[in-house]
């Protein structure tokens, strides 16, 4: 069901950026939270290999944020497309979600999100990633069953920011990999990608964070907007 669009007094931005904040910047909080960004990060990869013809054949997710999605089909550009989408992905679902929100469609976007969460339970291949793909899926219900529809949308909003700031938080982890951390190389998207391609890590690493800026300032000027 579509309601109007949103419309948010400057003290409720304030309030709801603060509120995405705490869901993604303390580390207490974001133990718990960045479990559904690395949720997010898998699908990404999955619906990319799917794009690219490929067959999902199974996601893992972990307790320490790591994950990993294995699909099956020819390498070659496909395999270079499922692998990039899994860093930029919670930014764009962000912008996206913030976009349903301010245009009425904030109940629209939690119940298609419960649908993909829900699917994604048949490719969960280990118990951690069942018990955090179950635990997203039902605050997920939760918040469909218990947010009345006119608050909706601040929630929706609320996500869409703290995925984004996430975004943005997994990238400087990820750099950190490349520059301090590289006995971990071995994990990073970028590196995995600049053995199949050639292309070196730095440049994927810098497009990772154009997508991801471009989604940050989609969504400001959709916050400014509103």
């Amino acid at each position: 069901m579509r309601t109007g669009p949103l419309e948010a007094p400057p003290w409720v931005l304030v309030a709801l950026i603060a509120g995405a904040a705490v869901l993604s910047v303390p580390r207490v909080t974001w133990r718990w939270f960045g479990l559904y960004v690395t949720f997010v990060h898998e699908l990404g990869h999955a619906f990319a290999a799917l794009m690219a013809g490929h067959r999902i054949s199974g996601i893992e997710l972990r307790f320490d944020h790591s994950g990993q999605m294995r699909s099956l089909g020819r390498g070659g550009i496909g395999a270079v497309w499922a692998g990039f989408w899994g860093y930029p992905v919670p930014a764009v679902t962000g912008l996206a979600l913030i976009w349903a929100a301010s245009q009425g469609w904030a109940t629209a976007s939690l119940s298609l999100g419960v649908l993909v969460l829900a699917a994604a339970l048949l490719f969960i291949r280990n118990l951690q990633g069942l018990a955090i793909a179950a635990g997203c899926a039902a605050a997920a219900v939760l918040l469909i069953w218990f947010v009345p529809a006119e608050l909706a949308a601040y929630a929706v909003v609320t996500l869409g920011i703290a995925l984004v700031t996430g975004a943005v938080r997994d990238w400087i982890n990820l750099l950190s990999v490349h520059t301090r951390r590289r006995h971990a190389l071995s994990s990073s998207d970028a590196w995995i990608l600049a053995q199949r391609t050639g292309i070196p890590g730095a440049l994927w690493l810098t497009a990772f964070a154009l997508v991801i800026a471009v989604s940050a300032a989609g969504s400001l000027w959709l916050l400014a907007s509103l």
